[in-house]
């Protein structure tokens, strides 16, 4: 079976996150779960703070956890994949995704994006929205993983 490669920001992992790697694993022998670094950006939690915590969370031998700079497409060809797994929780996602699946299709044009539908539990869970609500100290319990839910705690709790 093809390496599937699902990418993401993952600042913070969540149950949705897990779903999607879960269910992945049915379909495919290995998962590379890819964190995208984005220099633009300033995350929550550190590269090396969101592998532990994937890490910690997964535990699966078949899961690799892995961070890339640059096009995803460079970095699927690199690591031997052949599949990006995406989810999509709204309608609203789709375009984006879909606009995103074409232009890796253009410059990648052996690899596949394959949709996966969130689970009703976890549609309207982003990690934009549990960082906010933990921002807040809102409870986020059953929305991440519980190693998940510590580090928000403690960063938050740095953080005031």
């Amino acid at each position: 079976m093809p390496v599937a490669i699902y990418p993401g920001s993952f600042d913070p992992l969540t149950n949705g996150h897990l779903s999607l790697i879960q269910r992945s694993l049915k379909m495919f022998d290995k998962v590379i779960v890819a964190i995208a670094v984005n220099p633009k950006k300033t995350p929550l939690f550190t590269e090396d703070e969101r592998r532990d915590l994937i890490r910690e969370a997964v535990q699966d031998p078949r899961v690799e956890v892995d961070a890339f700079h640059g096009l995803l497409v460079d970095y699927v060809r690199r690591r031997g994949g052949s599949v990006i797994v995406r989810g999509l929780r709204a309608v609203s996602d789709f375009e984006y995704e879909f606009q995103l699946a074409n232009m890796n299709r253009k410059l990648a044009p052996t690899v596949e994006t394959v949709f996966m539908m969130t689970g009703e539990d976890y549609f309207y869970i982003s990690s934009q929205l549990v960082r906010e609500v933990a921002s807040f100290g809102g409870d986020v319990t059953g929305l991440v993983p519980p190693n998940v839910h510590e580090a928000l705690k403690a960063k938050f709790a740095r953080k005031t």
